[in-house]
């Protein structure tokens, strides 16, 4: 019987059949839409479309973390069981959830001397996160202990890339990742930027790419420069859209025919409302394992 068990935050952006499937338990971020508060619970309180039809409205988000009383709230239980825990929590570049999953973890070690709370900080998001938390059930999977998989992941977890791009400017300019001026002059343009995540975990915006044609093309060749053994890349692809599948589709398209060596079928799944509520309807996200990011 396994002794520990592996956890993330919502924001890993998997389906629920997902986190069912790899036994991964997840604590959920909240979000605010309009003034009405929801659970980010992966689509159920308000399915994501939804969601981001209202955004394209004119709708107002806000979202919260977790905070240290509900990460205690949900530890608890498992230690009660027996069993210690590895939580990984969103990038701190992009939140402060870390340090209340460490405050929980130091009250309930205190109350739970015999158990053990790990912590790590992902240093990415979405289901680039996610990539990450399924590796980490594969290994516990393959019988490696609770060190072994927190070792792995404090070493590999910047071997997760993370590339973005979005046709629609005005939540980036929202949320200060882009200039007003920036921003208007890239709408006339027709401008689409392309970002990536960086060694600390930040959004940061990399090229200004005119069209979407051009940018889906230019994401995919990032994953050609990048990926394990390039177009031979033989490990698993993720990507996630806001509402915009069709746009995540032709992503996907695009990396199966270059990269005919991929362990499974590219998996799509949906940008959750707490990410999403910062970048808007209108944006492709593409995971891969590669090299070690160091800027």
């Amino acid at each position: 019987m396994r002794d520990y068990i592996i956890s993330c935050c919502s924001t890993a952006d998997l389906t629920e059949e997902h986190f069912k499937a790899r036994d991964i338990s997840y604590i959920c971020f909240h979000f605010e839409l309009d003034g009405r508060e929801y659970a980010d619970d992966l689509g159920k309180s308000i399915p994501f479309d939804k969601f981001y039809a209202a955004m394209a409205a004119g709708a107002d988000t806000k979202t919260s973390q977790v905070n240290a009383e509900e990460f205690e709230e949900y530890f608890e239980p498992f230690l009660k069981a027996g069993k210690d825990i590895l939580h990984v929590t969103l990038s701190s570049g992009l939140s402060g959830v870390i340090n209340s999953a460490m405050i929980a973890k130091e009250s309930l070690e205190e109350r739970y001397p015999d158990r053990r709370i790990l912590i790590v900080d992902s240093l990415g998001a979405s289901s680039g996160y996610g990539l990450l938390m399924d590796k980490l059930a594969d290994l516990r999977d393959e019988g490696k202990s609770l060190d072994e998989v927190f070792r792995f992941a404090e070493k590999h977890r910047l071997n997760v890339h993370h590339w973005f791009f979005s046709t629609d400017l005005k939540f980036y300019v929202k949320g200060g990742r882009i200039s007003k001026t920036a921003g208007a002059i890239g709408g006339v343009l027709n401008i689409c930027p392309l970002l990536n995540m960086d060694n600390l975990g930040r959004l940061i915006p990399r090229y200004k790419i005119r069209t979407k044609r051009k940018v889906i093309r230019a994401i995919v060749d990032k994953m050609a420069e990048y990926a394990d053994h390039q177009t031979d890349y033989t490990g698993k692809c993720y990507i996630s859209h806001s509402g915009c599948y069709e746009d995540a589709k032709a992503v996907a398209d695009l990396v199966q025919s270059r990269f005919p060596y991929l362990k499974e079928k590219v998996e799509i799944n949906n940008v959750g409302t707490t990410i999403g509520s910062h970048t808007g309807p209108g944006t492709v996200a593409l995971f891969f394992w590669g090299d070690t990011r160091t800027e």
